[in-house]
């Protein structure tokens, strides 16, 4: 089983499934901030962005995931990225990562909006029974993010990956299950008025 290529579309943004036709709207998006030089996430150079649309592509076709470009609906301009990956349609799960946001479109409902619909998609069309996240534990900005979704942590994977910079990072794991996602789905759409 496959994700359906779907634009998620709310009042405020719009996910549409990355496509190389939007190749200079998220290298822009990248630039608004120099989000490439984050040492706590692992956003692609502009000069990258090829391969990073190239191994997306790729995910997609093996049934891994889907990556999805951040509309905003008010100016029409790409904002940032998500992806569903590490699928597993037969267990019900999926993580949602890889989600990076231009620095002027931090701090606004834009990442609630986009997480509402990936979860409302995840959990409401797929049934899923559990959605993953897992940060940088230094990432302290990301870890409040997802605990601002209603997720709960889960714990700590010690020297879980390394960095491009050679720095062995531990990753922290949250989740959001089934029996959850009503509340936390209320929780979220409240938020939003």
């Amino acid at each position: 089983m496959t994700f359906d290529k779907i634009v998620l579309e709310s009042n405020l943004v719009r996910l549409e499934p990355l496509t190389r036709e939007h190749r200079q709207g998220l290298c822009e998006a990248i630039r608004d901030g120099e989000l490439w030089n984050l040492q706590v996430t692992l956003v692609p150079h502009p000069d990258n962005i090829d391969a990073f649309i190239d191994k997306a592509l790729d995910l997609y076709a093996t049934g891994d995931g889907i990556t999805f470009v951040t509309i905003d609906n008010q100016s029409n301009k790409i904002v940032g990225s998500s992806r569903f990956m590490k699928a597993d349609f037969s267990h019900k799960k999926v993580e949602i990562g890889y989600t990076f946001l231009a620095k002027s479109a931090q701090r606004t409902r834009t990442n609630t909006q986009a997480k509402l619909l990936m979860l409302s998609y995840a959990f409401d069309e797929l049934h899923f029974n559990r959605v993953e996240f897992l940060t940088d534990y230094l990432n302290k900005k990301s870890r409040d993010a997802i605990l601002n979704l209603g997720a709960k942590q889960e714990g700590i994977l010690c020297n879980h990956m390394i960095m491009p910079d050679g720095r062995v990072r531990d990753s922290v794991l949250f989740s959001i299950i089934n029996g959850s996602w009503p509340g936390i789905k209320m929780y979220l759409t409240n938020k939003l008025k």
